[in-house]
């Protein structure tokens, strides 16, 4: 068996991770790994991801100092996903929140997904960091 890297994005195969708090149970951000990224964290214990953005491994927290310590790895049933259940430093959002789910869609009113409406979201948490004082 091994997992499975079939998602690709700029030419890289990574697999879907998802960050949650292994206390609470919340789901603190996703983002993608490659191998090297998935060994680094097996290696490390502290979470590291592939940046597609800027195609290369990222150690969460390098800039920010925002770490997560990997208390646990799930491998769903494709062993194409992850979840890595962590304790989080400090916010997990660069935008200043604990977590990148801030917001909450207000789908009961049917919002136009293709052009949503400042009242079709609301902010769920208050930001903890000023992103400006970090990044």
């Amino acid at each position: 068996m091994e997992i499975n890297f079939r998602h690709e994005i700029n030419g890289v195969k990574v697999i879907t991770a998802v960050a949650q708090d292994a206390d609470t149970g919340e789901i603190l951000m996703i983002a993608n790994m490659n191998k090297e990224a998935l060994r680094k964290t097996i290696e490390t214990g502290t979470a590291h991801y592939w940046s597609t953005s800027r195609n290369k491994l990222w150690l969460k927290g390098e800039s920010s100092g925002h770490t997560q310590e990997v208390q646990e790895i799930l491998v769903d049933c494709d062993m194409d996903a992850i979840v890595l259940k962590i304790k989080q430093t400090g916010a997990a959002c660069h935008e200043g929140y604990y977590s990148c789910f801030f917001r909450d869609l207000d789908f009961k009113n049917s919002p136009d997904i293709d052009d949503l409406k400042e009242n079709d979201l609301k902010t769920n948490q208050k930001r903890i960091i000023n992103p400006n004082d970090v990044y």
